[in-house]
């Protein structure tokens, strides 16, 4: 039997897709070769509507319709538009988005620091975080970045570039979630519960 090239080619495209390791593209890629075409041709249409009518919000990096660029996050008014938030990536922004915690502006790095990976601090928005500084009278700016190493050594060299500037820097607090008890958090949870305590109100 001759070689599908075009089902290698599929396979290929989704394992590309963060999460998708090579055994679950064939399953997908199967699946959607053997929908008689509807599902597939449904795929393709969502993939190029998605392409022509989503970007990049030119000043915070979320996600936007094409037609709306500022974003609404940017441009609609914000309780706390003086904070700056700053995030990994648009997901962070919609996650944080979805808690209703946050009322000020966000910026989107596109990335961490990871030289495994082969990204450094050019490949990241930190040029445009520090032009907005000025431009949008930032006061705060609050680092929202995980606790991975990669994550810490991001968070370490934004809050060094901010050292000189005037703006104080501060990071979301880490500790416990909510609902769970003391005796089934781990050690490096605890003690990032601890380092970020609060006065009780």
């Amino acid at each position: 039997m001759n070689h599908l090239i075009p089902l290698d080619n599929l396979v290929a495209a989704l394992s590309r897709l963060p999460g998708i390791g090579r055994r679950t593209a064939e399953r997908m890629a199967m699946a959607l070769v053997q929908d008689n075409k509807g599902l597939m041709r449904i795929l393709a249409n969502a993939l190029l509507v998605a392409d022509d009518e989503i970007a990049s919000c030119e000043r915070c990096g979320n996600m936007t319709l094409s037609a709306i660029n500022p974003c609404e996050l940017c441009t609609r008014h914000r309780k706390d538009a003086h904070i700056l938030c700053v995030v990994e990536s648009p997901a962070d922004i919609m996650k944080i988005e979805e808690s209703g915690g946050f009322q000020g502006r966000y910026h989107a790095l596109m990335g961490r620091l990871s030289p495994m990976h082969g990204t450094g601090v050019t490949d990241l928005r930190v040029d445009k975080l520090l032009a907005r500084l000025g431009d949008e009278k930032i006061t705060e700016v609050l680092i929202a970045l995980g606790t991975d190493v990669e994550s810490d050594a991001t968070a370490s060299y934004l809050k060094e570039i901010l050292a000189n500037r005037e703006v104080k820097v501060s990071r979301i607090a880490f500790g416990l979630p909510s609902g769970s008890a003391i005796e089934y958090s781990d050690a490096a949870t605890l003690a990032n519960a601890i380092k970020g305590r609060q006065d009780f109100d």
